[in-house]
């Protein structure tokens, strides 16, 4: 089954050290989906690894190592279902970001397991239809 990769994993894996031992373990599981081509990536994604990254001569370098995965096609439905998501969520007071939303909205919508360690999208499990990889 594929898997849409959220930031807080890409931005552990990219990183040169692992802050703390469990670091080490997601990493080493993103790098055995890659072997198995079954990462995904949307372009909020990506527009988040790269966001914040000031020396030019480092951005072009981490553009180019996640250059190799495509992404998906977000369509009208996506957005429409992140704002049903968004809305369902906040009324069981949960809050979360847009991109979150979207993220869980094109993970139904394609059938897609999420990747995250952020903590949020198990508040989101509740009330949403997603599935995380563990």
């Amino acid at each position: 089954m594929k898997v849409l990769v959220d930031t807080s994993v890409w931005s552990l894996a990219l990183r040169k050290q692992a802050a703390v031992p469990g670091d080490l373990k997601a990493g080493s599981v993103l790098s055995e989906l890659i072997r198995d081509l079954r990462v995904e990536m949307i372009g909020p994604i990506r527009q988040e690894i790269l966001s914040g990254i000031s020396d030019p001569v480092k951005f072009q370098n981490l553009k180019e190592r996640i250059s190799p995965f495509s992404d998906i096609e977000i369509i009208t439905e996506d957005y429409e279902r992140a704002a049903q998501f968004s809305n369902e969520c906040k009324r069981n007071g949960i809050q979360g970001s847009h991109t979150d939303f979207l993220i869980c909205s094109v993970s139904v919508r394609l059938n897609l397991m999420i990747f995250t360690l952020d903590a949020n999208f198990k508040e989101y499990l509740r009330f949403l239809p997603i599935r995380l990889f563990e």
